[in-house]
């Protein structure tokens, strides 16, 4: 019998995890513009410890144990056909492709920033940008972080905990940072970056020059649209979420007004059986929850049911964000609750315990040595 061809458009967080809960069920086709999985997450230690950074979260896909039947293609996604059921692919050899589909996930996420930026990377360009924004924070005296979510804050706090000779300044728009988290979690971390001597400047709203898509380190000069004096520093981190989502190869019908992915509660896209979407580009609420709370087990269970003609399962999103903010710190890491109480991994148990056992083979199933 014939096994259903999987098409996962994104081998992100959400991809990736998706294809490993489906590996054993379909044949699986996975289509990524990065070499292995570049995570998104934990940007001040990618800043700031690129080495142990990269240790978690850039790995080639050859590592995954659950993917070995499935193939990857290392290209840009150029277009679908939804009534022939297939995609077109720019392989990065510049072959173009077409890949059938029985079932279509559309995780193809979003850029956002200096550190996801958009189009095809390869190994020595991802290894190279690593190495080349460390080197500029590292010889910096004075460094602004503008913005007031996990990615800034994260930013400040590892960046004074790295370098306590160098100026860390955190500018964000509204009375408190982490907008989206509970007070309390908020709470904790000004605390923190308090005690690292960090400036903390609420209600300082910034002028994004024309045509600045913050995709890039800077060290010109800011000014504030809430009428503060203009601020200058070595480096100007922007992390004020300007996210912009993964979609120019999807037709309009598809689309919400942002360009986000339309979804059902199921998350099948609206209208089109045997198409799904998941993560940062799919619109199952205004903070896109789906990809920070484990969707892709939902998704996995639901395109095997779609395939069996059986009913499908509704995803519940959170009101609100939680977990780690700032990644691993000397003393262990620290994952905040939906309610803002923060539990700690002490640091002796993330390497075997948290990583390998739990994260490692728990989570991805298994993940070879590099």
């Amino acid at each position: 019998m014939t096994r259903p061809r999987v098409v996962i458009a994104g081998l992100g967080d959400s991809g990736l995890l998706t294809a490993i809960h489906l590996s054993h069920h379909a044949d699986i086709i996975g289509i990524s513009s990065r070499p292995g999985l570049v995570s998104g997450k934990e940007l001040g230690t990618r800043l700031t410890q690129p080495d142990e950074w990269a240790r978690d979260h850039w790995i080639s896909f050859d590592r995954y144990r659950r993917l070995d039947s499935v193939r990857t293609v290392h290209g840009t996604l150029t277009g679908v056909d939804l009534d022939a059921r297939h995609v077109q692919v720019l392989a990065a050899d510049g072959t173009a492709t077409e890949e059938p589909y029985d079932v279509l996930v559309i995780s193809t996420g979003v850029t956002n920033g200096f550190w996801r930026p958009a189009g095809l990377l390869s190994a020595d360009e991802v290894a190279a940008s690593l190495a080349a924004d460390h080197a500029r924070l590292a010889g910096a005296a004075s460094i602004a972080v503008i913005g007031g979510g996990p990615a800034a804050v994260s930013s400040a706090l590892n960046t004074a905990t790295t370098w306590p000779g160098t100026r860390v300044d955190l500018y964000f728009p509204g009375e408190r940072p982490l907008p989206h988290h509970h007070p309390r979690a908020a709470r904790t971390l000004l605390g923190r970056l308090s005690e690292l001597g960090v400036g903390v400047h609420p209600d300082h709203r910034a002028v994004v020059p024309d045509g600045f898509a913050c995709d890039r380190i800077t060290d010109a000069p800011v000014a504030w649209t809430t009428g503060q004096d203009p601020v200058r520093a070595d480096v100007v981190l922007w992390t004020i979420g300007r996210v912009q989502p993964n979609t120019s190869w999807l037709p309009h019908e598809l689309l919400d007004e942002r360009g986000f992915v339309t979804v059902d509660p199921s998350l099948q896209v609206s209208g089109h059986p045997g198409v799904f979407a998941v993560g940062d580009v799919a619109a199952t609420d205004p903070l896109r929850t789906s990809a920070r709370n484990r969707a892709d087990k939902l998704l996995a269970h639901n395109i095997r049911a779609e395939l069996k003609g059986k009913r499908l399962r509704d995803y519940r999103p959170r009101r609100g964000l939680w977990g780690s903010v700032v990644g691993v710190q000397p003393n262990g890491l620290e994952v905040f609750a939906p309610n803002g109480r923060a539990f700690r991994f002490p640091a002796w148990t993330i390497r075997g315990l948290l990583q390998g056992l739990i994260v490692e083979r728990g989570i991805y199933r298994g993940v070879r040595r590099s």
